[in-house]
């Protein structure tokens, strides 16, 4: 029996709404909070219940931890689920629920921290036998020092900010003449983003694929992964497209980070969902890059190929319940594919496009998922994630999986903003991504013919057709509207009665 009846969602947009999904299949009770800006989102009608949290800037509303408690005690809910981004990576917020009796539904707040410093974690790792990649185990203090690990590690090097995440306080250094440059920049950057200017270097890996493991622990010991997700097509260091199964990586590969992936997990006593993310070099020798101590954005493509709800399991974790599956149990069917649809204009260097949604019609039928929140009359606001929704698909194989995906990126329609539809449509277009054979730097290398203007001309033929037709049918909807409807005698319709038996009446 459940201990957890009413959970608040400390967040907005699809991952709201996808929590409460899962918690409605449960039975449990949900709690939105919204900002100003989040007035008519589809989590605040969704939920039981809502409560305004302040102000549209995130920072005066779903960051704010006084709040986010506030909200909670106030609704009597057991839990909060912290969803990604925002609050879900603040050792400080896990703590503080604690301290205030209420559930998080996720990992300590010492797992969080020890992994959400880099320097830190890449030492953990190191001590728990898991590979890193080779660098520095401290944060860079000695500019002469980190000149000289620079030069033994050899270039090209990477400098990285220990609190960072999302590409920032990131730089790629090719030669010694940039390091110093390269290092005070990334200091600056991270101290401006996250408030901690430490930096570390790293060795550059060349061509890498970035593959993740999907990991649950529970409070009893108990750990699994559930299989890796292909997370390699990025931009700006900014996940596009996942998969899974990976196309690169094979069944000996698999039970080798599989089993890093658990004892990464064990090193920092893990509780909940996770994710443990590696670099795999063109030679499938892989090393240690971080963890996602909460749920990821590409969770989907997990549960499609395994069968397992990952926020139920997070919830009956929480709850104190041993894990459901064993690490035997856990087996791949099928293939699936995920795509991020965000309000971008990728003709204008991919700038946000807030604005009304105009027309918007989601794909569907068999093997295909959408995970969103916006509806026609909607305004995506200028202080979020531009994210509209995650579009995913699922066959027996990858290649009827990229059909599928291809099939319900046609089906997608959507007007008023700017979208990456139809760069999507070009991706699973392209040879490279349809052979399976690319890696990190896939979408910098096909720029030129993933940028193209022809599939942008027809998009906006059908748009302007899409606009055409509506007002055709408001025309024509007015003048129906004018006409007085037909009556006979009695007041009723002459079709009311057609076909029925004599002496039968239908209500």
């Amino acid at each position: 029996m459940l201990m957890i009846k009413k959970v608040l969602i400390a967040n907005r947009g699809e991952i709201a709404v996808r929590v409460m999904r899962s918690c409605r299949e449960m039975g449990i009770g949900t709690v939105a909070v919204f900002s100003e800006a989040d007035r008519s989102s589809l989590h605040v009608r969704y939920a039981d219940e809502a409560w305004f949290i302040g102000p549209s800037p995130s920072n005066e509303s779903y960051l704010v931890i006084d709040k986010i408690i506030e909200a909670a005690k106030t609704s009597k809910a057991d839990a909060i689920h912290p969803g990604y981004g925002f609050l879900s990576e603040n050792a400080g917020f896990s703590e503080r629920c604690r301290k205030e009796g209420v559930i998080f539904i996720g990992p300590s707040s010492h797992a969080i921290s020890t992994m959400g410093d880099k320097i830190t974690a890449r030492e953990t790792m190191i001590n728990a036998g898991v590979s890193v990649v080779p660098g520095t185990k401290q944060a860079i203090t000695d500019e002469a020092k980190a000149e000289k690990t620079a030069n033994d590690i050899g270039f090209p090097v990477m400098i990285k900010a220990s609190a960072g995440g999302g590409g920032k306080g990131m730089r790629l250094v090719k030669s010694n003449k940039d390091l110093l440059p390269g290092i005070r920049a990334a200091k600056s950057e991270a101290l401006s983003s996250f408030g901690d200017d430490s930096v570390y270097i790293e060795k550059y890996i060349e061509s890498p694929h970035h593959i993740e493991f999907q990991i649950l622990a529970d409070k009893h010991g108990n750990v699994i992964h559930l299989c890796e997700r292909e997370c390699s097509v990025q931009r700006r260091h900014q996940k596009v497209i996942e998969e899974t199964p990976s196309p690169f990586v094979t069944p000996d590969l698999r039970e080798k980070m599989g089993k890093d992936a658990v004892s990464a997990a064990r090193a920092v006593n893990y509780e909940g969902a996770g994710t443990i993310e590696f670099l795999v070099d063109k030679d499938r020798n892989f090393y240690f890059l971080e963890m996602n101590t909460r749920l990821q954005v590409e969770h989907p493509i997990t549960e499609n190929v395994i069968g397992i709800d990952l926020v139920k399991e997070q919830i009956r974790i929480a709850s104190g319940e041993k894990l459901s599956h064993k690490q035997s149990d856990i087996k791949q069917t099928g293939h699936a594919i995920e795509c991020r649809i965000y309000a971008e204009d990728p003709d204008n260097n991919f700038m946000p496009s807030p604005g009304v949604i105009r027309h918007i019609t989601e794909p569907g039928g068999p093997g295909v998922r959408c995970d969103g929140y916006v509806y026609e009359g909607y305004e995506i606001p200028l202080f979020y994630d531009p994210l509209i929704s995650k579009l995913i698909t699922w066959s027996e194989s990858r290649a009827d999986a990229i059909q599928r995906m291809k099939r319900a990126l046609y089906e997608y329609k959507i007007t008023g903003v700017k979208t990456t539809i139809n760069f999507l449509e070009r991706i699973m277009e392209n040879k490279q991504f349809t052979g399976g054979i690319y890696d990190t730097h896939f979408i910098d290398e096909n720029m030129d013919e993933l940028a193209g203007t022809s599939a942008d001309g027809l998009a906006e033929a059908e748009d302007i057709a899409i606009i055409t037709a509506f007002i055709d049918y408001s025309d024509n909807l007015s003048k129906l509207q004018s006409i007085k409807p037909f009556q006979n005698n009695g007041g009723n319709s002459p079709w009311k009665n057609f076909g029925r038996k004599k002496g039968v009446t239908r209500m």
